[in-house]
Order: structure tokens, then C-alpha cells, then sequence
């Protein structure tokens, strides 16, 4: 090799190097640098920004979605209509300041846009500032709303333990009940139903035992769930309930930090709610779609702030619904 070629050579290592270096470093201060304005005056700050229905004093339960769900199965069918469906799309680890954000081509733009209501939810078993009774987490969060109770009657005080069959979530509720037909989860956390210590394990087997129509569906990684989500949704026989929980803001918060100020963060919530979004025409596409009764829910399980969540802070604690219905 002559001289020409092992100095270029060298000339490219350096700059991919300095890349790297220079990549690392934004990545550095994103990371760490978020917190630096992320008060609990800032965050109220961007909550009255999205102009909430109700207010952080007044958030509503995340329990409460269980209610609502069961109204729209239980209710009259409006004139015209033959089937209810409804549709969960989950944005795991979203704040509530987050959509302050939201972008045209987005779920929560566009559920807005069409007169959707616009409501601050909290978790954790009790409203901020009182000091919560579960922790602010992925299992405990998404399974107050799938039973519509807390930790002290479901048993998830965090991550990593398995729900007793009693109280039964929604999902396996309604469809041993006959109020609907059949339902999939859609997720890719191993926490939910896979892992030995996971969350709805045994519920997954009383289901499978007793042939109640719920499929617990296990997707590869965060992209493959907007798929799966997409199959089920555009299938002629889509489950009658579909509860879909994406991942990306709650990897962005972990990765770089759970803060407004973080735009790996933005880039996490924009992501999703653009699937949402494409979930949402989907539904409308639908060929029986003019004879189907359909309630749309996005919201989360829970915040965060820092590179984590699991505690009492506001951020942690306030979340959101934005649904096709009046509260």
C-alpha cells in the first residue's frame, strides 16, 4: 500500500472518529442536560399549553378508562350501526406536557381536529401531590386501566409480578361475559405476558385453557407493533377490542431522557403518534367502517422524568386521554 492511500485512509478513520466522538457528546448532554429546566413549574407550564378539558387538581383516574370502555360495549348501538368496536393506542412512558408537541399528521392533532375530548389522567393509585400507592410503571400503570382498579385490589405494585386471575382485566371480562367477541393485545414488552414473572401470564393460560378469544400478541421489536397493529386492523373479522401499546417514547425517556426539553424524546412521542395516526385513517378505511360503532382511546400508562420513572414526581404522575367521546 503506498503513501496516498494510508493517509487517506487514516484522514477517513479520523473524521469517522471525530463523528463518533462528536455524536456520543450530543448524546451526553441530551441525555443529562434535560433536567436543567424541567421544574414542576415548567412542566405545568407545557400541560396549560395543550389546554386540557380539566386540570392537574381535577385529573380524572386512569381507572376510569375501564368504565368508559364497558359504556361503549354495553350502550345502544347508534342508528345505522351493527357492531361496536374500540381501539387502546398506548403510548408508553408519555407525558402529559409531551403533546404540546402533537403534529398535524398525528393521532392526537387529528382525534382533536375532529372534535375528540381532551382529558389530564393520573396514576399511581392516588392524584399528585399525595405520595402514591403503586408505582408510576409499565405493569402497574396499564393494568389499573385494563381492571379499573388500583394495586391494593389488583396486587401490580411495579414491574415484575404476576396479576392472580381474579380480578380479571376487561379483555378476558368481556369476552367470557359475551358483551364482545373476541380481542388482541398487541405489544412487545415480555413484561406483559411472556417473561415467568410477567403480568397477565396465568391470565394468558385461563384464556388459552378455556378458549376465550383473547390473543396476547408478542411483536419483535417497536416497529413490528405498528405492524401487527396495522394487520389486525385492516383484517375483514378485527378483533372487536384492540389494545395496542407503543414503545417509543418510553425507550427515548430511558435512552435520553424523559423531558420536553429532549428532542430524542419529541422524535419518540412524533413517531408514535404518527403510527397512531395511521391507525386511526385505517379504522376510517375500512370497508364495514360505516356500520361499525368504533371508540378511539390514546393515552399512557404512565411519565417520567430523568432517565426514569416509578416515583411520586408530577411528571411521573400526570397523564393523558384523548378519545372519539365526551368524558
Amino acid at each position: 500500500m503506498n503513501n496516498k492511500k494510508k493517509i487517506i485512509i487514516i484522514v477517513v478513520a479520523v473524521i469517522l472518529t471525530l463523528g463518533i466522538i462528536a455524536g456520543a457528546l450530543a448524546l451526553y448532554f441530551t441525555r443529562y442536560n434535560t433536567d436543567d429546566a424541567d421544574t414542576e413549574e415548567y412542566f405545568r407550564q407545557n400541560v396549560a399549553s395543550v389546554n386540557y378539558e380539566n386540570t392537574i387538581e381535577t385529573a380524572y383516574p386512569q381507572t376510569d378508562l375501564w368504565e368508559v370502555i364497558e359504556h361503549h360495549f354495553d350502550s345502544d348501538l347508534p342508528e345505522g350501526k351493527t357492531d361496536k368496536k374500540a381501539v387502546v393506542i398506548g403510548y408508553d412512558g408519555c407525558r402529559a406536557d409531551i403533546l404540546a408537541e402533537k403534529q398535524e399528521e398525528g393521532a392526537v392533532s387529528y382525534l382533536l381536529s375532529k372534535g375528540a375530548s381532551n382529558n389530564l389522567l393520573y396514576c399511581g393509585g392516588v392524584n399528585y401531590p399525595a405520595e402514591n400507592t403503586q408505582d408510576t410503571s409499565t405493569a402497574p400503570g396499564w393494568c389499573s386501566i385494563l381492571t379499573g382498579v388500583w394495586a391494593d385490589e389488583h396486587g401490580i405494585t411495579g414491574n415484575g409480578i404476576t396479576k392472580e386471575i381474579e380480578p380479571k382485566t376487561l379483555m378476558t371480562l368481556f369476552v367470557e361475559g359475551e358483551l364482545i367477541d373476541s380481542v388482541s393485545f398487541i405489544t412487545k414488552w415480555k413484561g406483559h405476558f411472556t417473561n415467568d414473572n410477567s403480568t397477565y401470564i396465568d391470565e394468558k393460560a385461563y384464556c388459552e385453557e378455556n378458549n376465550i378469544n383473547v390473543e396476547f400478541e408478542l411483536r419483535k421489536n417497536k416497529k413490528d407493533i405498528h405492524t401487527g397493529a396495522m394487520a389486525e386492523i385492516t383484517s375483514a373479522d378485527c378483533s372487536d377490542f384492540v389494545f395496542i401499546i407503543y414503545e417509543d417514547t418510553d425507550s427515548a425517556g430511558h435512552d435520553f431522557g424523559f423531558s420536553y426539553n429532549n428532542p430524542v424524546y419529541k422524535k419518540g412521542f412524533n413517531t408514535e403518534d404518527g403510527y397512531g395516526y395511521e391507525v386511526i385513517k385505517a379504522i376510517e378505511a375500512r370497508e364495514t367502517y360505516e356500520t361499525e360503532d368504533w371508540l378511539i382511546i390514546v393515552t399512557s400508562d404512565h411519565g417520567g422524568v430523568g432517565t426514569g420513572h416509578g416515583g411520586a414526581s408530577i411528571q411521573e404522575r400526570m397523564t393523558f386521554v384523548v378519545m372519539n367521546r365526551e368524558w
